[in-house]
């Protein structure tokens, strides 16, 4: 664990994978609902999460490169539902990379239960892992200047949904109609940091 400085009151912890990311973040998030953590935003990353709006943060920093990694924190009892079609123009490629039938896609993709690692990209879209890796492919060598807005995507070792049309390089394999952010909704995000999901194929798909 590497504790680097961030202005005069933020800190940015790097680790060395995925798994420990999402660990430091549920446990820093515990220690501040607790009390013994003041920072006004934690934010996950692929491997790092930043601590920001701290008041010692040369403290804080002292005690992180200290101590341990934490234990992998507990899984989120809710399990968010995504319907979704696997019709996504990409199908194709994936399963040719995988060696499988599409329809095999489709199954291994719906069989596993993915977990929101972090957030970014574009409001509301969350990179979910929980794929083998053996499953990962490539992004798409040229990306397309439109993906529509529920694209389900994968990309290395993630799994993602689009929540609004824009430029990207994965590859789609679904759609699906369920609203990943809402201003009207609170919170806004349908997914967050540490979110358990699932993919349920519908009828027909």
């Amino acid at each position: 664990m590497k504790v680097l400085s961030v202005g005069e009151d933020a800190l940015l912890v790097e680790v060395s994978s995925d798994d420990e990311a999402q660990a430091l973040h549920a446990e820093l998030l515990r220690r501040r609902a607790e009390g013994s953590l003041s920072a006004r935003e934690i934010v996950p990353a692929a491997r790092t999460v930043l601590l920001d709006g701290l008041d010692s943060p040369a403290g804080l920093a002292a005690e992180l490169t200290a101590a341990k990694l934490p234990s992998a924190p507990p899984r989120a009892r809710a399990v968010v539902e995504i319907p979704v079609r696997y019709d996504g123009p990409d199908l194709g490629d994936v399963a040719a990379h995988w060696g499988v039938p599409k329809s095999e896609v489709a199954r291994i993709h719906a069989k596993t239960e993915f977990r929101v690692a972090f957030c970014g990209f574009a409001p509301g879209f969350g990179y979910l892992t929980g794929l083998p890796p053996r499953w990962d492919v490539p992004r798409r060598a040229t990306p397309r200047t439109a993906v529509p807005a529920g694209s389900v995507a994968l990309a290395g070792p993630y799994t993602g949904v689009y929540p609004r049309s824009s430029p990207g390089g994965w590859q789609l394999i679904g759609t699906t109609d369920i609203v990943l952010w809402d201003h009207a909704r609170v919170p806004a995000a349908l997914l967050a940091p540490g979110t358990r999901v699932r993919f349920v194929p519908e009828a027909g798909s």
